[in-house]
């Protein structure tokens, strides 16, 4: 991946972007992690994560870790931005370990309200991948899974193989195509492809030409969408044909429209990480690097590619072909960009506000 320093997203951003990668569910609870009665003799540990699969995040992600260093999890779930939100009001919420989506976590480590972490505390660290280490070393946090974006459409409405972003502009589309609002992370990563199809790099001109584009993508837009599992409706419905999603939701679609493709341009696409920070005021600061640890883990990193269909961050995961599946591993991984946050959000309160006279009028 090619290099980009990443900062945070200002008070702004954080109140305007809501996550992407699984980090779009809307849950908000509190609950153990095993489900059961807390042990007295174990150490508790208070983890704020994602609401989306749960049960798959209590059983394949947290119940072996209480198990492996007799902890006591409790999970407080939610979306990124709502959590983030939450701990910047409250610091003293109770919360050891926190993941959030990469614009969250940045923020959060600019403003100081993360412990620092070395490869020291967290050895495994070392077996992160190259775009992960950049991530983690230019202040996001520790990466715990990265996905990115591709078209997906159902080729047999379409009447065509759709390969290059630019066929998203094509006059045929008119009025069958769905992306992602600029009010969640995915929506900045609209305007770069946007400003790719104009052949201007986006931090040059602030996304003037990106907006250009999107005017003249406009016609081929019928709906926006804030939450990308809103797409299998969509789609089931006849609705749309055409979107540019998150890997990561790809499945879901496809379980409600067999017959679409999902297909990542050869030109390259833009990654997203999500990420994982230990706050200042935790009570329970070994144990909670213990969890860093065993999140960027090899055999954790395996466990939730598969249950939970996202990119691993591990270096040593290794995949089979059908494991791959639609994540950001492999080749993919190799052209994916990462985005620059500190161009993001000196300029979203001008986006929003283009967007919404470009897209929603």
């Amino acid at each position: 991946m090619k290099k980009k320093y990443f900062v945070g997203f200002a008070l702004f951003a954080t109140l305007v972007l809501g996550a992407c990668g699984n980090s779009e569910a809307n849950q908000g609870s509190s609950s153990n992690a095993s489900g059961q009665k807390e042990d007295k003799g174990s150490q508790a540990l208070v983890v704020s994560t994602f609401g989306l699969s749960e049960d798959i995040v209590r059983k394949d992600i947290m119940e072996p870790f209480e198990k492996e260093n007799n902890a006591n999890i409790t999970l407080d779930l939610g979306n990124s931005a709502d959590r983030f939100t939450k701990l910047k009001t409250n610091p003293n919420a109770g919360i050891d370990v926190i993941e959030l989506a990469q614009n969250h976590s940045t923020q959060g480590n600019q403003e100081g309200m993360f412990l620092e972490i070395t490869e020291a505390d967290v050895p495994n660290l070392a077996q992160l991948t190259e775009g992960a280490k950049e991530v983690f070393e230019n202040g996001a946090g520790v990466p715990i899974a990265v996905n990115s974006i591709g078209i997906v459409y159902d080729k047999e409405k379409v009447g065509r193989d759709i390969t290059k972003w630019e066929d998203l502009w094509s006059e045929d589309l008119k009025g069958q195509i769905s992306i992602p609002d600029i009010t969640v992370t995915a929506g900045p990563l609209m305007l770069y492809v946007a400003s790719e199809y104009a052949g201007q790099e986006i931090a040059k001109d602030n996304g003037e030409k990106a907006f250009e584009a999107m005017t003249a993508l406009k016609p081929n837009v019928v709906k926006t969408y804030a939450k990308s599992s809103d797409l299998a409706n969509m789609f089931q419905s006849g609705e749309i044909s055409v979107a540019v999603v998150a890997d990561f939701a790809v499945d879901i679609i496809k379980g409600a429209a067999e017959g679409v493709t999902y297909v990542v341009p050869e030109s390259g696409t833009y990654a997203n990480f999500n990420t994982v920070n230990i706050p200042k005021d935790t009570k329970n600061k070994e144990l909670a690097l213990a969890f860093v640890n065993y999140r960027i883990s090899a055999d954790s990193q395996k466990v939730k590619a598969l249950s939970l269909n996202e990119g691993p961050v591990n270096q040593e995961v290794i995949l089979t072909g059908e494991e791959i599946g639609h994540k950001t591993y492999g080749e993919i991984a190799e052209r994916a960009k990462p985005v620059d946050f500190t161009m993001i959000n000196e300029n979203m309160a001008n986006w929003v506000d283009q967007w919404n006279r470009t897209m929603n009028n």
